[in-house]
């Protein structure tokens, strides 16, 4: 499969050294595009990977063509690309908040995928969530889905509005869980641990919680039940959570997140 990838960043390059590692493509059958000719020479010396200024050669001849650029910079690539696409060739846009319409307007072109990866991409650990317009053909499908599934776990949806959602929960959702590290870390400096005992302690029980979360198959509720005695420290920890109205600080992450997203779509 060749593919070509529109943007050379840190999502670019997640996705490139995913299907690498997982065999989806051979370096010579990529071909990456980027402003930077530092970032184009780094990328090609590291993978291997055929590398331009020119997004149109990057695009041309690849069955898969992933859009890995900000939304802001959209409407400049789509210059370059429109009218340039072929019949068969399936568009994979990672763009926060870039709608399918748009995208498949501003490129005169019809298959497009749109998804939302995350930034754990970098470890293989992604969760990306996924749609297509109605003129991508299964093999289209099953190419973006592999690209998508080489970063980590991929999840259809069938519905495009639940990417903006997807956008503001497992896209932004990094971020919120890097902040909320970021605090424990500082409590725990606060009460007199190092700060690199206090950061290898919180890494490792919230990476710890996330894997029980996952494998076990039981509700957050549940499993903070399992850990929380009447009267004892966890009690006392979560009560103090409530209490400085975490809950209500995530929602309102959640749905400025979203919010944004959709402005972004215009």
């Amino acid at each position: 499969m060749r593919i070509g990838f529109i943007g050379g960043g840190a999502m670019g390059e997640a996705m490139v050294s995913a299907v690498l590692k997982k065999g989806e493509a051979q370096p010579g059958h990529m071909m990456v595009s980027d402003v930077s000719n530092e970032r184009r020479e780094f990328l090609s010396s590291k993978y291997g990977l055929g590398v331009t200024a020119d997004n149109a050669e990057a695009a041309e001849g690849a069955k898969l063509l992933v859009l890995a650029v900000k939304p802001q910079e959209f409407s400049n690539v789509a210059g370059g690309l429109r009218g340039k696409l072929t019949a068969g060739q399936t568009v994979l846009s990672i763009m926060a908040g870039v709608p399918i319409a748009r995208i498949s307007r501003e490129l005169n072109h019809g298959e497009i995928v749109r998804a939302m990866p995350n930034t754990a991409a970098l470890v293989g650990e992604a969760m990306s969530v996924w749609t297509a317009s109605g003129s991508v053909s299964e093999q289209g499908r099953s190419a973006a889905a592999r690209v998508l599934a080489a970063m980590g776990r991929e999840l259809q949806v069938h519905d495009e509005k639940y990417l903006d959602m997807a956008t503001a929960v497992n896209g932004s959702g990094p971020g919120f869980i890097f902040l909320f590290l970021e605090a424990l870390i500082d409590g725990a400096v606060a009460i007199g641990l190092r700060p690199e005992v206090a950061a290898e302690l919180v890494v490792q029980t919230m990476f710890g919680s996330a894997v029980l979360a996952r494998d076990t198959g039981k509700s957050p509720a549940e499993l903070r039940a399992m850990v929380t005695s009447k009267g004892g420290t966890t009690a006392a920890g979560l009560q103090a959570l409530e209490d400085a109205g975490l809950r209500a600080a995530a929602g309102a992450a959640v749905r400025a997140a979203y919010d944004r997203a959709k402005e972004l779509g215009g």
